[in-house]
């Protein structure tokens, strides 16, 4: 299954994307060595980008005309995680403008390495690219 939008970052960590419906989504991960710790496990920005993306695809299974923008996330590591990796992601509640959800990474044993919950905010996909009716993609952040 294809991404629907191009992210640099994923395409860089290699996340591929195996479910993404009825406010479900799942990922995989194998991480390389350049996305391990000093411990030799992965980097904790791995593992909350892995759970961030997925939580953002489940809110997004729902109406995928639509981005997802990251409100707040918490994050709990249980475990140090070793690849491969699936991350599941699910939509708890929406409304209008919101997405809550959750989702949990796990390492090939089934053990549960890391869990989070984050809020997202629903936006308009704009155009991108040579011949784009609007060039302008990028939101303010000020």
């Amino acid at each position: 299954m294809e991404f629907s939008v191009r992210i640099p970052f994923v395409d860089l960590l290699g996340f591929r994307l195996t479910r993404m419906d009825g406010g479900e989504a799942e990922i995989t991960y194998e991480p390389i060595p350049e996305h391990l710790n000093s411990f030799d496990v992965v980097h904790g920005g791995a593992s909350m980008t892995l759970l961030d993306v997925v939580m953002a695809h489940a809110a997004r299974s729902v109406q995928t005309d639509m981005g997802c923008i990251t409100i707040e996330m918490k994050t709990s590591f249980m475990r140090a995680a070793k690849g491969p990796l699936v991350a599941r992601g699910k939509l708890l509640h929406r409304t209008a403008t919101l997405a809550f959800t959750e989702a949990s990474v796990f390492d090939a044993a089934g053990k549960l390495c890391s869990h989070a919950t984050g809020t997202f905010k629903f936006v308009p996909r704009l155009p991108t690219g040579p011949g784009a009716v609007n060039t302008l993609n990028r939101i303010s952040t000020d």
